[in-house]
């Protein structure tokens, strides 16, 4: 998947809280530079989300490039967001939907937000070289960093990560963070879905062969 980041300025949004069963937000929850927490449970779990759908063929397999599609949910208010791409291997961006947004265009490798409301939603669609083989029937997926940055600290989010692929493709070999509070994991013969709950900078990994029936 293309590497993302999300930029932030102040929000201004520390102390309210994002639902009627969200506590405020506490300068304890938010991770420092260079921590990860892994969060069993979110302090302000109506707040933004981020969500991807990685498509992969045989094609894929032998090219590395992936479809992905990616949301951003319940965004919070800003003047300015910027989405940012790795140059190296995406290969097209397409803004499929933006709603409470005053504003969103594609520039280079980034997508670039004006006017951003709370509770807004901007879709993305791209092409990535972001699948690499690894040898012996086995390939690694890339995913983000992905962040919730508010000054010099990230607030709690969530990320949806998706996989499909055509039934019987590929599997789940292991994960990058491996199952455990705040990650969990569920696969099937045509995809699997990593949902993490995190504050900081993740950058996430599938590792993924081909089922022993296919080699």
């Amino acid at each position: 998947m293309a590497v993302l980041r999300i930029v932030w300025g102040a929000l201004g949004a520390l102390a309210i809280a994002a639902g009627a069963q969200a506590r405020p937000l506490e300068f304890d929850d938010i991770a420092r530079e260079g921590e990860l927490r892994l969060l069993a449970e979110r302090p302000d779990p109506h707040a933004y989300g981020y969500e991807s759908r990685v498509r992969i063929d045989d094609d894929s397999l032998r090219t590395g490039v992936v479809r992905v599609e990616t949301c951003h949910l319940r965004l919070d208010p800003n003047a300015r967001v910027v989405v940012l791409f790795n140059r190296d291997r995406v290969e097209s961006i397409r803004i499929t939907q933006a709603q409470g947004v005053e504003r969103a265009w594609v520039e280079n490798h980034r997508v670039e937000l004006a006017g951003v409301e709370r509770g807004a939603t901007v879709c993305i669609e791209l092409r990535s070289r972001a699948l690499d083989p690894m040898g012996d029937g086995r390939w690694r997926l890339h995913a983000g960093p992905l962040m919730r940055r508010y000054l010099d600290g990230f607030l709690p989010m969530e990320a949806e990560l998706k996989v499909v692929w055509p039934p019987g493709l590929l599997q789940v070999a292991a994960t990058d963070p491996p199952p455990q509070p705040g990650v969990k994991l569920s696969a099937g013969i045509g995809g699997a879905i990593l949902h993490v709950t995190f504050a900081g900078r993740l950058t996430a990994t599938w590792e993924l062969q081909r089922p022993a029936v296919a080699r």
